[in-house]
């Protein structure tokens, strides 16, 4: 959209030669495809070709998104969050098909006891909604957490559906993670330490609490009302999904209304829901560094010392459940393995199906395509209807795929 003084909003940042029409996407989208701020980034063959951000802060168009602008994620937290497993499972920390309960043993009660990695992680538990209140003094307090976790019972057989595990996931992922490290971390310190700092990265699963204020893009919420009209349109957030969130008994409405808030903003504008971990969604980073964390298992995972069976498992074909890929929480088909969505006919958004990665609510993208060499990032601050392929994101993707077909080999 225009500035109030009728010039267009300005691009910063840079694209590597061939990659040029990625700003122009970029730029379309400040301009006509309703994008309030945003920033993306892509890397290639271990080399940052796309690094862009630009729009606004404000709805008012006064505070420019700038080049260390930073913004809660959601969803797209749950891929950064499974990097972390990931590399544990590399370390032979985890294995992926042994009962989480092997790691924890609270964790067998309530007919947990059989419940593997892969299935926790594939949101093929039934523990998509939590029944005790949670706030932020629990979720600051672990152990207090991990107990209550412990105690929930699944929704259906575990393995047998799958449904949208939307914020309790990390809370799961980040136990278990806890209990297998040797230094007994959380999630977020394990990611800081052991991924974070070691890429350089700018992105935090609970924020500190010197982080600067000004630096953090508000994020612009969607309405469930005006999602509820545009939901007729391809790829938009399903009616019946909505429909779900509007009712606090539906099994949908239960996982996402866990910590209570006024609507999904409050996990970024709330300082007390920024500090504590919710792995699953309250990440807060930029879109350089998720491409960055991305592009080091896109090219081989040399630099984290990553087991050649951990990456060849993330690679590898979701194994789905026994009853099919409807969604008990999305109310669509998806498909998951290992904490990532993995390319499907429904959402097909890499070269090849060895790609994994994690959308998140409002459009912002993580992913890696290992065939390809090839992972980008994208934030945004205004919240679009889509559940897959917002068409701002799409653009900027399938601009970076057609420069790649028109690179040479040696490019």
């Amino acid at each position: 959209m225009a500035r109030p003084d009728g010039a267009a909003p300005v691009v910063h940042g840079t694209t590597a030669s061939g990659f040029e029409a990625v700003r122009y996407e970029f730029e379309r989208n400040l301009a006509k495809r309703g994008e309030l701020g945003a920033a993306f980034a892509a890397y290639h063959r271990g080399k940052r070709v796309v690094d862009l951000w630009g729009g606004y802060l404000d709805e008012a168009r006064t505070q420019p998104w700038r080049q260390d602008t930073v913004t809660t994620v959601f969803s797209t937290t749950k891929g950064v969050s499974a990097t972390a497993l990931a590399l544990a499972h590399s370390r032979e920390l985890l294995e992926w098909d042994v009962p989480v309960a092997r790691y924890w043993p609270e964790f067998a009660q309530a007919g947990k006891q059989d419940i593997t990695v892969r299935q926790l992680c594939d949101h093929q538990a039934g523990l998509c909604a939590i029944d005790e209140s949670l706030d932020a003094e629990i979720l600051g307090d672990l152990d207090r957490l991990a107990a209550i976790l412990a105690r929930q019972k699944p929704a259906w057989e575990p393995g047998s559906r799958h449904g949208y595990h939307a914020i309790s996931l990390g809370w799961y992922q980040g136990e278990l993670l806890r209990r297998v490290d040797p230094q007994h971390r959380s999630l977020g310190h394990f990611f800081r330490e052991e991924l974070a700092v070691p890429l350089g990265l700018e992105f935090h699963i609970g924020l500190p609490a010197t982080f600067p204020e000004s630096r953090i893009a508000p994020i612009h919420p969607l309405k469930v009302v005006h999602a509820l009209l545009e939901a007729r349109a391809p790829n938009t957030l399903p009616a019946k999904m909505l429909l779900g969130m509007l009712n606090p008994w539906s099994l949908t409405g239960r996982a996402f209304a866990n910590p209570r808030m006024r609507d999904p903003a409050d996990f970024n504008r709330s300082p007390a829901l920024r500090a504590v971990e919710i792995p699953s969604v309250n990440g807060i980073g930029d879109a350089r560094s998720l491409a960055r964390l991305y592009s080091a298992f896109a090219c081989g995972g040399a630099e984290l010392g990553l087991r050649k069976e951990t990456l060849e498992s993330l690679m590898a074909e979701p194994a789905g459940p026994s009853g099919g890929l409807d969604d008990l929480v999305l109310r669509a088909e998806t498909s998951f393995s290992l904490g990532f969505m993995k390319p499907s006919p429904v959402y097909d958004f890499a070269s090849s199906r060895h790609a994994f990665g994690t959308p998140g609510a409002g459009g912002s993208f993580g992913f890696a395509d290992p065939d390809a060499r090839l992972a980008m990032g994208y934030v945004m601050n205004k919240m679009g209807v889509y559940l897959v392929d917002d068409p701002r994101e799409k653009a900027l993707r399938d601009a970076v795929y057609r420069a790649l077909a028109g690179l040479g080999p040696g490019d």
